[in-house]
């Protein structure tokens, strides 16, 4: 991964759920520990950049990245657009492999599929869909990544001065394909079936529930995948109907 990178997008001032990386989740360790866990047992660690903000509550974020061996990046608090292209210009990334730091249940083999097929297609965008056509990050599932080249940031900071494209850093791409090569892997039907899934924390209830699945996920399936959850989730349905409820309570 010479010139592509995975770049997690972190910090601590969430509104609905201050601190929400650093609480504890499993074993007294927060989500963003679990997830830089994850991610450097299957990547090297030199290919793994936190991108956080400058401001100081963030500071405990570094100090975790520091103690897994990773690259950080301090910058906006609230222009992430703006973050992503100066954190992918000081570590010289040319292809982005985008992760939100809210997802505990983060399935790595889509990433490394992301890191395999990025290059070889040579595009601006590259992520997952649903079979009705959203883009996985529009969606509540909480499993996936996306790739996205520097040049292609740049190029929508050049398009738009508009507020919801610098805090959510794709969206332009993919909401103007006409200006953008897009590429996107259709999710599994195993996955897809299920749209009442929400395994992204927002949330209280988001962080109580999921906290509840990933203990009992993780104590008998240790490197869990997406497919392992949806098993689990069929198995207890229960979740299924407090996900809907949240997702209907916050709706993208």
């Amino acid at each position: 991964m010479s010139k592509t990178k995975i770049i997690i997008q972190a910090r601590t001032g969430s509104t609905r759920l201050p601190q929400k990386m650093i609480l504890p989740f499993y074993e007294n360790e927060g989500i963003f520990s679990l997830i830089l866990n994850r991610l450097t047992s299957h990547f090297n660690k030199e290919d793994i950049i936190l991108a956080t903000s400058s401001n100081p509550n963030n500071d405990v974020l570094v100090e975790i990245a520091e103690r897994y061996g990773v690259n950080y990046f301090r910058g906006s608090e609230d222009d992430v657009l703006q973050r992503f292209i100066d954190a992918a210009k000081e570590f010289s990334v040319d292809n982005i492999i985008r992760v939100c730091a809210d997802n505990p249940f983060l399935d790595v083999f889509y990433i490394e599929l992301l890191l395999e097929k990025f290059v070889q297609f040579d595009c601006d965008y590259l992520s997952y869909m649903t079979s009705d056509g959203t883009p996985s990050i529009k969606t509540h599932y909480g499993f996936w990544a996306e790739a996205v080249k520097l040049s292609a940031l740049e190029k929508v900071k050049s398009l738009t001065d508009e507020k919801l494209y610098h805090e959510h850093v794709t969206n332009f791409i993919y909401a103007n394909r006409d200006k953008f090569d897009v590429n996107f892997f259709e999710i599994i039907p195993e996955i897809d079936r299920h749209k009442d899934i929400r395994l992204t924390i927002d949330t209280q209830v988001d962080f109580d529930v999921q906290k509840e699945i990933f203990n009992k996920l993780n104590n008998y399936i240790p490197n869990f995948t997406s497919l392992n959850v949806i098993d689990f989730l069929e198995d207890n349905p229960y979740y299924l109907e407090v996900m809907k409820g949240e997702i209907l309570k916050n709706q993208k």
